[in-house]
């Protein structure tokens, strides 16, 4: 288990459509407000348009709205940071802001009401210390609660252990006990087991389950599961040779 004394809270970095009119409700600012947020607001290009064109007609229309959103996590009482960027690949900017800024996570939104019940979907190997620092760091000053779901799909990824792991580590930074649920499942669709169980829920995290570049992650499990979840998801990104234990 790695050192539980930090003084600096986990970054999010939220991208955010910010030419579309995209938007994060104040419940969600809210939730993320005890995290470093960072708000990318990002212009997908068709492939013909200069990025440097696009940012002559639009940087100050794109700032505004950004600062606009970041506002929301500064009423809530959190830090936040914007950047802006045109660009003709979005996971490819996602994934290098993202180390730029040393992202613990990166939201995925969706429409959420008050922040109460947080499912934590645990399947494969993931870096469960950076996953339960974020959690805790969430929930820590509120009321939520956590269920912790270890999902396996028959495989040789022991679900139990895996559980039992972040359940130990939330509590090893400071979350009672009595907040924390937890459940396993066997399942032959374990992302479709997770978007189930979603709706259940007011906000979702879950983590990297290999160690492979954020680009490959963004279309992979991830994104499947915030394409079909109700609540939002967070994606834990794993730290830098950070070797996993959890099974």
């Amino acid at each position: 288990m790695t050192d539980l004394a930090s003084d600096d809270p986990p970054t999010v970095l939220v991208p955010v459509r910010v030419l579309e009119g995209q938007a994060l409700p104040e419940t969600l600012a809210a939730f993320l407000a005890p995290a470093d947020v960072v708000v990318l607001g990002y212009h997908v290009l068709p492939e013909q348009t200069p990025a440097e064109q696009a940012s002559m007609q639009f940087e100050d229309r794109a700032r505004s709205a950004v600062e606009d959103i970041a506002d929301a996590f500064r009423d809530a009482g959190g830090e936040a940071e914007t950047r802006v960027a045109f660009t003709h690949d979005r996971d490819q900017t996602v994934e290098r802001v993202a180390a730029e800024v040393g992202a613990a996570a990166i939201l995925l939104p969706n429409p959420v009401g008050d922040v109460e019940d947080v499912l934590v979907a645990v399947r494969g190997a993931i870096d469960t210390d950076r996953l339960a620092d974020l959690v805790a760091t969430l929930v820590a000053e509120g009321t939520q609660r956590v269920t912790v779901l270890g999902v396996t799909a028959g495989t040789d990824f022991d679900a139990d252990a895996a559980v039992t792991d972040v359940r130990d580590r939330l509590r090893a930074h400071g979350v009672a006990a009595a907040r924390i649920d937890t459940e396993t499942a066997v399942s032959e669709r374990p992302v479709a087991d997770v978007v189930a169980r979603s709706a259940e829920f007011d906000a979702v995290v879950t983590g990297e389950s290999e160690e492979t570049l954020w680009s490959i992650l963004f279309g992979d499990e991830p994104e499947r599961v915030a394409e079909g979840a109700v609540a939002p998801v967070l994606v834990v990104r794993r730290g830098p040779a950070t070797e996993s234990t959890s099974g």
